[in-house]
C-alpha cells in the first residue's frame, strides 16, 4: 500500500478506536455489536414493572464495560413507548462540581429541551410559565437575551452552556434550592405531567456518566441526598461506579432506597477463576469472538496480523474500552512509524507494535501506584480477594480505575487487569518465594 494511502488508512482506523461510547445513531449503526443483551432486557423488564413510588434504577458496572453504548441503544429501542431523555452529566455540569441539586436541575432542563426538540405541543401559557421559572432561577433576562441574539436565542441551550461553564450560575442554583429542594422536585413533576399528557407516554430519564465521578463525590451525592434523587415521580436510571456498589454503606443505602432495583453490567470472562493464571489455558471462544467482532468492525484486516488480534483481546481483561484503548495505542504507534519510515509500505499492527503500545499503557498505569498499592494488587492476584486488613478505600480506588476487575460466575471474585499483571511481573512482585 502506498505511504499516503497507508497513512490515511491508519488515521481513519485511529478515529474508529476513539475512547468514546457509541451514543449517536450513526455510530451505533456503524460500530455496535450485540453485547449485553440480557442486561438490556432486564432493564426493559424492570421499567415495565415500575410503580409511582418504585421507579428508580441504579445501573452499575466497570468503567468501560459498555454501559453508555448499551444505554444509548436501549434508549433508541424503547423511544416508541417512552418519552426518553438520555444525557451525559459530563455534558451538562463540570464534573468536579456535580451535586444532587444540579443533577435534578439538569434533568429539568433536558426534559424541556427534549420537549422542544420533539415539538411537543404544550399550552402557550404553561410553556411561558416554565420559561419564566427557568429564567428566574438562572437569573436570565429573557427580553435582553432575545434582543442580543434574536431568533438564535434558545433558553435551554443557553442554560446548558451556563451550567457547563459558569461556576456562578451553578452556585446560585445550589444556594437557591438548598433551602427549598421541594420546589425543584415539584417543578420536575409538573414538567413530567405536562409532557406525559401531551405525548401519552411515560417519562424515562437516563443519566449517563455519573459513574465517572470521583468516589468521594459519589458518596456525598448518594449517601447524603439519595432520598431527594428518588423523589421525582417518573422513571430515572442513575449510573453509578462499580466501586460504589462495593462500599458496604453505599451499597446498603442504594439497595434500600431503590427497592433493590440495582442492575449490573458485568465484564466478559475469558478464563475461569481456576484457569485465569494458567498460561496454557484456552480462553472462552464465544467471548473472544464477541470482542473480535468489536475490533473487526473498526479496522481493515490487512492492517493487523490475525494472531495479534487475539493477544490484544486477551490483554483487555474482558473490558470493552480496554480493547479499544489498546487498539487506539497500536494505531498511534503505526502512524508514528509511517512518518519515521515512509519507505515502508507494509506496516501493520504486529508483535513489535503491540509490545510498544503495551509498554506505553503499562507505564501510564504504573505512574500513580504506591508501594502499598502494589502490595494490595499482589494480594488480589494470589487470593482473588482483598484481605480483611486491606485498605478499603485503596481497594475501591483501584477497582474504580480498572486496575482490579470484578468477575462473576457462581461466585464473585477479583483479578487484575492483564497489563497490571505484566507490570507486577516486571517489578518482581509475582516471583515465587
Amino acid at each position: 500500500m502506498a505511504t499516503s494511502n497507508l497513512l490515511e488508512a491508519f488515521r481513519q482506523t485511529y478515529q474508529n478506536f476513539q475512547l468514546l461510547p457509541l451514543v449517536t445513531d450513526d455510530k451505533l449503526d456503524d460500530f455496535r455489536i450485540e453485547y449485553g443483551t440480557r442486561v438490556r432486557l432486564e432493564l426493559e423488564q424492570v421499567l415495565e414493572d415500575c410503580t409511582d413510588i418504585n421507579n428508580k434504577v441504579i445501573f452499575t458496572g466497570h468503567r468501560g464495560c459498555g454501559k453508555s453504548t448499551l444505554l444509548a441503544y436501549f434508549s433508541r429501542q424503547i423511544r416508541d413507548n417512552y418519552f426518553v431523555v438520555f444525557f451525559s452529566i459530563a455534558d451538562m455540569i463540570e464534573m468536579s462540581d456535580v451535586n444532587h441539586i444540579n443533577i435534578l436541575f439538569a434533568i429539568a432542563v433536558q426534559m424541556m429541551a427534549k420537549a422542544e426538540q420533539d415539538k411537543i405541543k404544550i399550552k402557550e401559557s404553561t410553556k411561558q410559565k416554565f420559561y419564566q421559572w427557568f429564567a428566574t432561577k438562572t437569573k436570565t433576562n429573557l427580553e435582553e437575551k432575545k434582543r442580543e441574539l434574536g431568533l438564535k436565542f434558545n433558553l435551554f441551550s443557553w442554560i446548558k452552556t451556563q451550567l457547563t461553564t459558569n461556576y456562578t450560575t451553578r452556585n446560585e442554583i445550589k444556594q437557591e434550592f438548598q433551602r427549598n429542594i421541594s420546589e425543584l422536585t415539584d417543578q420536575l413533576d409538573l414538567i413530567a405531567t405536562v409532557i406525559r399528557e401531551q405525548t401519552d407516554k411515560e417519562i424515562l430519564v437516563i443519566i449517563d456518566d455519573l459513574d465517572k465521578l470521583d468516589l468521594g463525590v459519589v458518596r456525598e451525592i448518594f449517601s447524603d441526598h439519595i432520598k431527594v434523587l428518588m423523589r421525582p415521580k417518573f422513571r430515572i436510571i442513575y449510573t453509578v461506579p462499580m466501586a460504589a456498589m462495593r462500599d458496604k454503606n453505599l451499597r446498603t443505602i442504594m439497595q434500600d432506597e431503590s427497592n433493590n432495583q440495582v442492575k449490573l453490567m458485568p465484564v466478559s470472562k475469558f478464563f475461569s477463576k481456576q484457569e485465569s493464571h494458567n498460561s496454557d489455558a484456552l480462553p472462552n471462544e464465544k467471548n473472544v469472538n464477541t470482542f473480535r467482532k468489536l475490533v473487526e468492525k473498526r479496522i481493515d484486516n490487512n492492517l493487523i496480523e490475525t494472531e495479534i488480534l487475539e493477544q490484544i483481546i486477551l490483554k483487555s481483561g474482558g473490558v470493552l474500552r480496554e480493547a479499544i484503548r489498546i487498539m487506539n495505542q497500536c494505531c498511534s504507534e503505526c502512524l508514528v512509524l509511517i512518518r519515521m519510515e515512509p519507505e515502508q509500505t507494509n506496516i501493520k499492527i504486529n508483535k513489535d507494535i503491540l509490545d510498544t503500545a503495551l509498554r506505553e499503557l503499562r507505564n501510564d498505569m504504573a505512574r500513580p501506584l504506591s508501594n502499598n498499592e502494589y502490595k494490595l494488587l499482589t494480594t488480589i492476584y494470589h487470593k482473588f480477594n482483598p484481605d480483611d486488613e486491606s485498605d478499603q478505600d485503596q481497594f475501591l480506588d483501584l477497582l474504580h480505575n480498572v486496575y482490579i476487575l470484578e468477575y462473576i460466575n457462581d461466585n464473585l471474585w477479583y483479578d487484575l487487569h492483564p497489563i497490571v499483571i505484566d507490570l507486577l511481573n516486571r517489578k518482581g512482585y509475582l516471583l515465587e518465594s
